[in-house]
């Protein structure tokens, strides 16, 4: 296994890149018609192309020989929150890593080609622990969305930095956590950090690819006076948190439009936001012009969500039945379809896990129950606890069944409201698990009463009907994002350190290895020359150092 030991982040304003001799071949550019038609061999978006599938056209590895996959290498990555979604071109990995490092490594063997490990000037573990789910590609760089909320391009052959640009200032409280995707020659990336108060709101924001000058941004949070800035009722601008788009969006060529969701508004509870109203646009789909930034249409899913049910994760793009459809499906596990030229509600498919709320089938919105609003310092049970029915690990879809793979983690939970937070929300501080800046006290899990079972599940759900077809049970929750190929194959991996190869078609495992931590982050497929290869990651846990890639492939000579 090739090693390379890093020491921790110091606080300095710098950066350095680490070089292998021998190893800094040139990469050939990767132009917007690659990008929207990928190389079977590559993997170059977070979900492989711009409409979300994660699904690969390669079929070497498939049913009839996935029992016979074997690690080929691995390579241990930087300590602290490890959610890798590797991008491959022309035969090298390039991995986002906890505190933005990145790594280039050959695709075959492991080698490390370069390093990116930046310095920052500030603690950038402070808010949040740092994380890095994705990174995009272009001409000859590497974009990577920073901790600090900078945006830098690499040199795709050797590492060294081409520019860094500051997009948002992270001595209050933004970051980004996942990558920037590039839509017609432009970087756009989604603002996370936004629970704070401040005399701003969190934005997507659009970039030119050859100095990372910004072109636009459009804000998610509506401000006094603005369009819906009513539904946020009398707040001020410095009280309207929230909307963080913390997941990349996807994009429609036949449509001209991008797809980018956004996070519920913060504090969670409308009680403890002081505001009953639907605080737009949160928990929203906004299908947005890549030139102008203009928003052609949005939909809102939870108006005025209150228990930290984020409707944020990745928009699947999918044409079915004379439909132009969008798919999503959030913490609540409802599969929402609408149709994307225009945002017109289609269906929702609940998957049952969930008692918060009901669907109004005739406006596309989900509705509170009754009873199912906190009220003030009384403890409050609710399904799912706020991990979610499913966490931000994203689906894939199979075009050969017209499934969803979906990844899921049921449970439920209890916790406190309070009427009351701090107004001084603003600084370097903890806001995540401070009662008195997000006025809630969340109390432990339990086993949903569904699945009393396991604790997780890969589903194929049908898109038509909302059916599931199958589930692979797991001990433990489902924790990488699912990955489907031609070769009928689905992969998935949970936290008690599963991996999973399984028929797309009828569940069945046809593979399962146990790796010496928790799985998480994406897995992909890719190839060099003429062998495939599966990438998984793993984050270690317990203060074990356990983050890693891990490579498998079938045994040589068999391809």
């Amino acid at each position: 296994m090739n090693r390379l030991w890093i020491s921790g982040v110091a606080v300095l304003l710098c950066a350095w890149t680490l070089g292998v001799g021998g190893q800094s071949r040139p990469v050939s550019p990767v132009t917007d018609a690659l990008i929207e038609r990928p190389a079977p061999a590559d993997w170059l978006h977070w979900r492989r192309t711009l409409d979300g599938w994660a699904h690969s056209p390669l079929g070497q590895i498939n049913t009839r020989n996935a029992a016979r996959l074997q690690l080929v290498w691995a390579w241990q990555l930087a300590p602290g929150t490890s959610e890798p979604g590797p991008l491959v071109h022309d035969g090298v990995m390039y991995v986002p890593q906890a505190s933005g490092r990145v790594d280039a490594l050959d695709g075959a063997t492991g080698t490390l080609r370069w390093a990116y490990v930046p310095k920052f000037e500030r603690n950038p573990d402070v808010s949040l622990p740092s994380r890095q789910r994705s990174l995009a590609i272009y001409g000859n760089t590497v974009i990577a969305a920073m901790p600090n909320a900078h945006l830098v391009a690499l040199d795709s052959s050797t590492g060294k930095v081409v520019w860094d640009h500051a997009v948002a200032d992270d001595k209050l409280g933004y970051r980004y956590t996942s990558g920037p995707i590039i839509v017609e020659g432009k970087i756009v990336a989604g603002m996370t950090g936004c629970e704070r108060y401040r005399d701003d709101v969190c934005f997507i924001s659009a970039h030119d690819s050859a100095s990372g000058r910004e072109l636009w941004r459009v804000s998610t949070v509506a401000r006094p006076g603005e369009p819906g800035g009513d539904t946020w009722g009398n707040l001020p601008l410095n009280r309207r948190s929230g909307g963080d788009a913390w997941i990349p969006g996807s994009y429609d060529p036949a449509t001209g439009l991008m797809y980018w969701s956004t996070a519920q508004a913060k504090p969670w509870a409308r009680v403890s936001r002081g505001t009953d109203g639907d605080a737009l646009y949160t928990n929203s789909v906004l299908a947005i012009d890549p030139d102008t930034g203009k928003v052609s249409w949005y939909r809102q899913l939870i108006p005025g969500e209150t228990h930290d049910m984020d409707e944020v994760f990745e928009s699947v793009l999918v044409d079915r039945g004379g439909r132009r459809s969008l798919y999503k499906m959030g913490k609540l596990g409802i599969l929402w379809q609408l149709d994307r030229t225009d945002g017109k509600f289609i269906a929702a498919h609940d998957l049952g896990y969930q008692t918060l709320v009901e669907v109004d089938t005739v406006n596309g919105k989900g509705v509170y129950k009754p009873d199912r609003l906190p009220q003030p310092g009384i403890e409050f049970k609710f399904c799912p606890d706020i991990q979610g029915v499913r966490g931000w690990q994203a689906m894939s879809y199979d075009p050969g069944t017209g499934a969803l793979l979906i990844p899921i983690r049921p449970a439920c939970g209890t916790g406190v409201f309070f009427d009351r937070v701090d107004p001084n929300n603003v600084g370097a501080f903890p806001w995540y698990g401070n009662t008195a800046l997000n006025g809630s006290k969340m109390g432990p899990s339990s086993p949903h009463p569904k699945m009393p079972d396991h604790r997780g599940e890969l589903i194929s759900m049908d898109v038509d009907t909302g059916r599931v077809r199958w589930r692979l049970p797991m001990s433990a929750p489902a924790t990488i994002s699912a990955l489907t190929t031609a070769g009928g194959i689905a992969v998935s991996g949970d936290e008690d350190r599963h991996l999973y190869v399984v028929d797309t078609a009828t569940g069945r495992t046809l593979f399962q290895t146990r790796l010496a931590a928790p799985l998480d982050g994406s897995a992909i497929t890719y190839a060099v020359g003429a062998r495939q290869y599966i990438a998984v990651g793993t984050q270690g846990t317990g203060g074990r150092s356990g983050n890693a890639i891990y490579v498998f492939a079938l045994p040589e000579g068999e391809q």
